[in-house]
C-alpha cells in the first residue's frame, strides 16, 4: 500500500494535467521534473565536496533545453540550441573551477551526460505536448512505459530465469523484458480505443514495441548511474517510489522516439 496509493495519486495528477492543463502549465511541470531529476543526477555523479551553490548551478544548466522549448513549441532547432547552451555552461563551469577539481575531464563528461539525459530528453515531452493531439499522445506514451514497467516486473518476478543485464541490474530478466514489451503494446492498443489519434493500428503496435524497448534502455541507464554511485534509489522525494528519476527514466528515453516517430507518421 505504501507504493500503490502514492502511485495512483501521481497517475491521477499527471492525467488531469494532460487533459485539463494548458501548454504553459505542462511546461512548468516538466521544468519541475527536470530540476528535480537534475538535482538527483548531480548528487549521484558529481563530487561530494561541491557546494550547494555549485549543485544548484549545474541543475539549472541541465534545464536549458526545456527552457528553450518555452519559446517555440515545434522548433527542433530550439531544444538543440538549449542543449548547446547547456554544453557551453558546463564547459565554463569546469574552466572556472578547473584548479579545484580532482578530475576536470570527468566532471565535464558527467555534466554533458546530465544535460543530455535530463534536459534534452525532457524537452521532447514539451514538444510532444505542442503537437496536435499532443496531450493524447503523452497519455499513450505514459501508458506504454507504465504498462511495460509493470508487466516486466510482474512477469520477471514469476517466470524470469535468464538475466538481461546481470552486471547492471541483476533483477531484470529477458522474460521480464519480453513481458514488458507485450504489456507496452497492450497498453497502447487499449488507449488507442479511447483516445482520438489519427494513426492506424499497425502504427500503434510499432510505437508500443519501440517505446517499450527504449523505456527498458532508459531504466538500465539509470541503473548504471545508481550502481556507479552505490545507491538503491535516485532520491527519496517520492517516498517508497524513490526519486523523480526512478519514476521518469523510461518516459524520458522514450519521449524523443515517440516525437520523431510521430513526425515520420505525419502527425
Amino acid at each position: 500500500m505504501s507504493r500503490t496509493i502514492p502511485g495512483v495519486l501521481l497517475a491521477c495528477v499527471w492525467l488531469l494535467l494532460l487533459l485539463l492543463g494548458s501548454y504553459t502549465l505542462f511546461w512548468l511541470c516538466v521544468m519541475v521534473i527536470c530540476l528535480s531529476g537534475g538535482r538527483e543526477v548531480v548528487r549521484m555523479l558529481m563530487p561530494e565536496d561541491f557546494s550547494m551553490k555549485d549543485r544548484l548551478l549545474l541543475t539549472f544548466i541541465f534545464s536549458f533545453p526545456v527552457i528553450a522549448t518555452f519559446f517555440s513549441r515545434q522548433s527542433i532547432a530550439c531544444n538543440a540550441f538549449g542543449l548547446f547552451v547547456s554544453f557551453v555552461g558546463i564547459t565554463c563551469f569546469v574552466m572556472y573551477r578547473y584548479s579545484e577539481l580532482e578530475s576536470p575531464l570527468e566532471t565535464l563528461l558527467k555534466g554533458v551526460f546530465g544535460t543530455f539525459f535530463i534536459g534534452f530528453l525532457a524537452s521532447f515531452l514539451v514538444m510532444i505536448r505542442g503537437l496536435e493531439d499532443g496531450a493524447h499522445w503523452l497519455i499513450i506514451l505514459t501508458a506504454i512505459t507504465a504498462g511495460s514497467d509493470s508487466c516486466a516486473y510482474w512477469i520477471g518476478s514469476k517466470w524470469g530465469k535468464t538475466k538481461l543485464c546481470p552486471n547492471i541490474s541483476p533483477n531484470k530478466t529477458r522474460e521480464g523484458a519480453i513481458g514488458g514489451i507485450s504489456g507496452g503494446v497492450a497498453a497502447a492498443l487499449l488507449l488507442y480505443l479511447f483516445l482520438s489519434v489519427e494513426v492506424g493500428v499497425l502504427q500503434i503496435v510499432i510505437l508500443g514495441v519501440f517505446l517499450s524497448i527504449f523505456g527498458i534502455i532508459g531504466d538500465l541507464i539509470e541503473s548504471i548511474i545508481k550502481r556507479g554511485s552505490s545507491r538503491k534509489d535516485s532520491g527519496s522525494l517520492l517516498g517508497a517510489h524513490g526519486g523523480v528519476l526512478d519514476r521518469v527514466d523510461s518516459l524520458l528515453m522514450a519521449a524523443p522516439v515517440m516525437y520523431y516517430t510521430l513526425l515520420y507518421f505525419g502527425s
